[in-house]
């Protein structure tokens, strides 16, 4: 069910290219070690693992009565014990992500990659959840695992339609104190937002014990601004409209552009928070797999 669904809206072979990997957390997130998502020990989780014989000191809750009805064995059940290890995904739905230069939107492209990134949470067997947000937080589903969760995450998903004035940083400032599970927060946005207010917001998320990963989702001509004829240019969110010589303002764009990306990839630096840009341009997998694939080396080699 989980795959037919996912199917509508990401092609099913990215997911299995990307099958062997995984998100770890860096840091200690509710007790648990970074990477270990899984703990050896059995209790009482959702997941059954096996059968074993009683032995005096089992508590009774854990008896498998209908099997002792029909053999007349004590048997107990065994369940593998799961972390807290939590993932938040954060899209921003904002007009300003419905731009696009080419097949699809910076917002198709990031609902993508959360989609993929939360099927790879689940399917390590930890819990992932989803807000949808513009000024405000617009719609979410709860953090959990299985694959009714894959489910509910992707029909969320398809259903959103970007619109609305965005304000990721006081989105983020409020989920801070908000998000009742301490983990991953993954933030997808173009962060074209006042940068002393997403430094606030990243700053609040990791006082509370979260992790944020800031994936920024760029169209290739926000970047390289190449056009050559005369461009009419709508403000996405409400701003109005101008008529404009791209080589006349081309360099000065670039310019400014760049400054404020330095801008956002500093201060996530100096708080220890990973960013990454990601273009619409690049193919989903080999843009998600390079990123896992670093983090996950940067993991390994602290621990």
């Amino acid at each position: 069910m989980a795959d037919a669904v996912l199917s509508k809206s990401l092609d099913p072979a990215v997911l299995d290219r990307l099958s062997g990997l995984a998100l770890v957390a860096r840091t200690v997130v509710e007790g648990f070690m970074a990477g270990h998502h899984r703990s050896p020990h059995k209790g009482s989780s959702v997941e059954f693992a096996q059968h074993r014989p009683y032995v005096p000191g089992d508590e009774l809750r854990h008896v498998d009565w209908k099997i002792f009805a029909r053999s007349n064995r004590l048997v107990v059940k065994e369940f593998v014990e799961e972390t807290n290890f939590s993932c938040h995904l954060l899209l921003d739905a904002s007009e300003s992500m419905a731009f696009t230069s080419g097949t699809w939107t910076k917002f198709d492209y990031a609902r993508w990659c959360a989609a993929a990134l939360g099927h790879l949470v689940v399917r390590q067997r930890d819990a992932a959840g989803l807000v949808l947000f513009d000024r405000d937080v617009r719609d979410k589903v709860p953090p959990s695992n299985g694959t009714h969760q894959i489910n509910s995450i992707v029909q969320a998903l398809e259903g959103a339609v970007p619109t609305g004035e965005a304000r990721v940083g006081d989105v983020l400032h409020w989920l801070g104190g908000k998000l009742s599970r301490r983990g991953i927060v993954a933030i997808f946005s173009d962060f074209f937002d006042d940068l002393d207010k997403l430094v606030s917001g990243m700053r609040r998320l990791t006082h509370a014990g979260h992790e944020p990963i800031l994936f920024q989702v760029l169209d290739p001509q926000e970047i390289e601004f190449d056009y050559e004829r005369l461009l009419r240019l709508d403000g996405l969110e409400d701003s109005g409209r101008i008529k404009v010589d791209p080589k006349a303002i081309r360099a000065a764009y670039r310019e400014e552009m760049q400054r404020h990306q330095e801008e956002l990839k500093r201060h996530a630096r100096n708080l220890s928070i990973d960013y990454v840009q990601l273009t619409t341009s690049t193919s989903l997998d080999v843009a998600l797999s390079t990123y896992l694939a670093r983090r996950a080396a940067r993991t390994r080699s602290r621990s």
